[in-house]
């Protein structure tokens, strides 16, 4: 079932997301729903604050919407290991209308649970870097619109309020 995305300045967006302590069933509808939201929503990356549920678990698929080949479902995802630098134009889907130009990690090593439970370590460069590090800091309470500058921020939530009401 799709569901829906929540938007920039929704209070559940700013928060740290808790830990899951384990998979239940309950979980696993979560994230075949998130599956078929960030598809269908044309997202590389989607977490769960993004649909209000305030825990540590991400989807991504650097392949997009469009081919979906490399599906990757993370739970408590944690950065181990990065270096490099690069600049990324990102969008977001919690961000409609909203790009920024942010300064990431070129390479990242992520180690997580995967859907199953099992633990998984993935070693990310280019786009699949870029997403993971996008991802995680949905559930650390960082969204796009923090990485805007000031003036682009208050631009950008003068917008987003019209939009609320």
């Amino acid at each position: 079932m799709q569901m829906e995305i929540c938007t920039w300045p929704d209070e559940v967006l700013a928060a740290k997301a808790k830990a899951i302590d384990e998979v239940t069933p309950e979980l696993e509808k979560l994230i075949e729903d998130m599956i078929e939201t960030m598809y269908e929503s044309d997202g590389v990356g989607l977490a769960a604050p993004q649909v209000g549920e305030s825990i540590r678990l991400i989807c991504v698929d650097q392949t997009g919407p469009k081919i979906r080949g490399e599906l990757r479902v993370l739970i408590n995802p944690e950065i181990v290991e990065c270096d490099g630098e690069v600049d990324s134009e990102e969008g977001c889907l919690s961000c409609p209308e909203l790009t920024v130009k942010v300064t990431r990690r070129e390479r990242v090593v992520v180690k997580a649970l995967d859907e199953k439970g099992k633990e998984v370590c993935i070693d990310a460069k280019g786009l699949l870097a870029i997403i993971l590090q996008h991802e995680i800091d949905h559930l650390d309470g960082v969204t796009l619109a923090d990485k805007a500058g000031r003036l682009k921020q208050a631009m950008y939530r003068k917008k987003a309020l019209k939009w609320k009401k």
